[in-house]
């Protein structure tokens, strides 16, 4: 694997700092990259564990001494124990199985350096869909969160930061008003306190329970995305599996670097969209491997060093001369 700062890469970096017309691929071409290093990353389709994963800090206590789990991608014998210690990822193959918002929170961020905002705005029912309050608050309940994303202010390696991070287990991971709004306000706050930027994504797409109110999110991210990259503030996407939809269609590509998980799926619409328009499709043309060589993503990233990475570029980003 080439060495990762180049020269030419804290050039295009600091380009694209200061320029947001720069293009958010051209950081693709200075990594050099090419398909032997992709040899590492292993692409499998969705699986689910036999056993159901938690998703709070008190069950995943819980379940540190109970029974070995299969891996769906290699079946591999694997402790509870050991899935949790390499976050959640196959240490035989390599799959990268879903994290909780809380998971990779603890992952990602400095210890008890995380302060929530907006805890207290959730989604209502708006357009009165039916069954809608109900299957949010089973949801609220199975994942422990006050309201479907996190945002706040942490610190990473010691610098302060603005960041985001979904969670799938609510509805999916939609973008709803409440996502949407919450979304804003943080790349707000980040601007206004001339902060560095991280979303993580986990996104199914707009939620439909909320109809045109969800689709107005899109413009709505876009906009103070532009707002922060003209204030000369960097802003690191990362995509985790799956993130589709208009979250991938706003915010989520909207980035100085977009960096994803290895065989994450990452796109606009998803396998039934695309199977009517009768089209052949590339074999796994939603997978980060795939956008990776086409020039969509900057770079994947093995969870394990996804942390340190974050802390070098916020460290050249924040530090460095532009």
């Amino acid at each position: 694997m080439p060495v990762f700062f180049k020269d030419e890469f804290l050039s295009v970096l600091s380009k694209t700092l200061c320029d947001s017309s720069c293009s958010l691929h051209k950081l693709n071409s200075v990594f050099g990259l090419d398909k032997h290093d992709l040899q590492g990353y292993h692409v499998h389709t969705n699986q689910q564990l036999h056993k159901t994963i938690p998703h709070t800090k008190m069950e995943r206590t819980d379940m540190a001494t109970s029974a070995a789990i299969t891996c769906q991608s290699c079946s591999a014998e694997i402790s509870e124990k050991a899935f949790l210690d390499t976050h959640k990822v196959c240490p035989e193959c390599g799959y990268h199985y879903p994290m909780t918002a809380y998971e990779r929170l603890e992952l990602l961020v400095d210890g008890d350096s995380f302060d929530e905002h907006d805890a207290g705005l959730y989604s209502t029912n708006p357009l009165e869909f039916p069954d809608y309050e109900e299957q949010l608050a089973r949801d609220y309940a199975k994942t422990g969160l006050k309201s479907e994303i996190l945002t706040g202010e942490a610190k990473i390696g010691g610098q302060p930061v603005a960041i985001t991070i979904s969670d799938f287990g609510v509805r999916g991971g939609t973008m709803g008003a409440v996502v949407g709004e919450k979304v804003t306000r943080n790349i707000e706050y980040a601007t206004q306190n001339r902060l560095p930027l991280i979303i993580v994504s986990r996104s199914g797409g707009m939620r439909m329970q909320e109809g045109t109110l969800s689709l107005m999110q899109m413009a709505k991210t876009s906009a103070v995305c532009v707002k922060h990259a003209e204030a000369g503030l960097p802003y690191i996407s990362v995509m985790a599996d799956p993130t589709f939809g208009g979250s991938t269609a706003s915010y989520a590509s909207l980035a100085h670097i977009i960096l994803a998980e290895p065989g994450a799926r990452i796109g606009f619409a998803g396998p039934l969209a695309t199977a009517s328009i009768n089209q052949q499709l590339p074999d796994n043309f939603q997978k980060a491997e795939f956008l990776l060589e086409h020039g969509m993503i900057d770079r994947i990233v093995q969870r394990s060093e996804m942390r340190s990475l974050l802390i070098d570029l916020l460290d050249f980003c924040v530090n460095s001369p532009h």
